[in-house]
């Protein structure tokens, strides 16, 4: 996979880049299907962005949060959005693949 970090207005510095890697690819091993992730930080008027978009096979996934003092914040509660998306998306993938058993059909 594929992962990019860039900052607009910040500086990523190795510890940055290291905690984001680290955050972004817990959630990414729930989920192997995943080509490539864009993380975008910045720092706006005093407010720290976070934002990410993971491409998967057929469905993107997009999150961002923000924090008025903290980027590690902010990344922390981008990438619990993510789990939640990630973890729908492959919930309903794979309920959709269950087998009818004879108890569900009525007999």
């Amino acid at each position: 996979m594929n992962l990019n970090i860039t900052g607009h207005h910040v500086e990523v510095t190795p510890a940055l880049q290291s905690y984001v890697e680290e955050k972004v690819g817990r959630v990414l091993r729930h989920f192997d299907h995943a080509t490539s992730a864009q993380v975008i930080l910045r720092v706006e008027r005093n407010t720290h962005k976070a934002e990410v978009t993971v491409h998967v096979k057929g469905k993107d996934f997009f999150a961002e949060a923000t924090d008025p003092a903290d980027l590690y914040a902010a990344i922390d509660f981008m990438v619990d959005k993510l789990d939640r998306q990630v973890r729908k998306h492959k919930e309903i993938v794979t309920d959709h693949h269950q087998p009818v058993t004879p108890a569900a059909q009525g007999e």
